[in-house]
């Protein structure tokens, strides 16, 4: 059996083992592939892994030996999956292998802009400290999180558990959800989208992006946030109008944003975000603790193992 890995290098950059795979026969693993190089290298493969390579109908069709696409990741959009139905080639995906990850990133974000940890040690290491007149100074208001409204579009496993950290700072968590939630615990309350945006000091996106919420987040949906919010996603970047954002953060619309994800990754230098007032950006990587990358190893192992046993779990196709 041949095993082609097209894009290893995100998941496992080399501290992690891939034994429990490359044991279970031919095993070729590339660290990145070009839309170019697909089909060379997946040629006569049984068993073909991506994370972000698309694999698409042309694609799919010139692999006659391909049986299984193991998806790196959670979000399976890089694979046609009525494609891969049509030929007979089950797909599976890697859910929940790390919210507790994702959902720290959303909490640093937050953090690094009610506290300007990062922004205050660069004042100290320039000087500024040393040249005060007294023994403290702050160069922004600073934010004390707890009586605030943290709210929460989307209630998943990532989203839960962004909640639970918020509440640890005894925010108040507003969640909504596209089917009401009768029952929260103490502190919660289920409210629909636009009260949700107008009231919360701090909206987290932690929605699955599909076709009808691309891009949901306008100007029309930002101007009804106070001007003191922050919007942090670390969702998918697609959710946001990336132009509208950064006039609104340009404006003083809103406060601030943190992102942890764009529409385009890599993103294009004249992305309007990347140069947008009070907006910080990481690459991508609430996901990649190590943690959470050898739990997402341990499931995309259970998975082909399940399929070879003939009883495939996490099957999206």
């Amino acid at each position: 059996m041949k095993l082609v890995v097209l894009d290893g290098a995100s998941l496992n950059p080399g501290d992690l083992d891939w034994s429990p795979l490359a044991t279970l026969g031919q095993w070729h693993c590339h660290e990145h592939t070009t839309p170019e190089q697909v089909v060379e290298r997946a040629q006569g493969a049984e068993v073909l892994f991506t994370n972000k390579v698309v694999l698409d109908r042309a694609t799919l069709a010139a692999l006659p030996s391909l049986k299984y696409i193991g998806v790196l990741a959670t979000g399976v959009n890089v694979v046609d999956l009525a494609a891969a139905a049509e030929r007979g080639i089950l797909v599976t995906n890697a859910p929940a292998y790390g919210p507790e990850s994702v959902a720290q990133m959303a909490i640093a974000h937050l953090l690094h802009h009610s506290s300007a940890v990062a922004e205050h040690h660069q004042a100290v290491a320039e000087g500024q400290w040393c040249r005060a007149t007294q023994f403290c100074f702050w160069n922004r208001p600073l934010m004390a999180l707890a009586g605030k409204r943290f709210g929460v579009m989307g209630f998943g496993a990532i989203g839960q558990a962004a909640a639970r950290m918020a509440r640890g700072f005894n925010m108040e968590v507003l969640v909504h959800t596209r089917t009401p939630i009768a029952e929260l615990p103490q502190g919660y309350r289920w409210v629909d989208q636009a009260t949700l945006f107008s009231e919360a000091d701090v909206v987290s996106l932690h929605c699955p992006q599909t076709e009808a919420n691309t891009g949901f987040v306008d100007a029309a949906l930002l101007a009804t946030m106070k001007p003191s919010a922050l919007l942090i996603n670390t969702a998918r970047g697609g959710l946001v109008n990336e132009a509208d954002l950064a006039d609104a953060l340009n404006r003083g619309v809103i406060a601030g944003a943190g992102l942890d994800v764009l529409s385009t990754e890599p993103p294009s230098p004249d992305n309007p975000l990347l140069s947008a007032k009070h907006c910080v950006i990481t690459p991508h990587n609430a996901w990649a603790t190590r943690e959470a990358r050898q739990n997402l190893l341990d499931i995309v192992v259970a998975n082909l193992h399940a399929y070879l046993a003939g009883d495939p779990v996490n099957r999206v196709n």
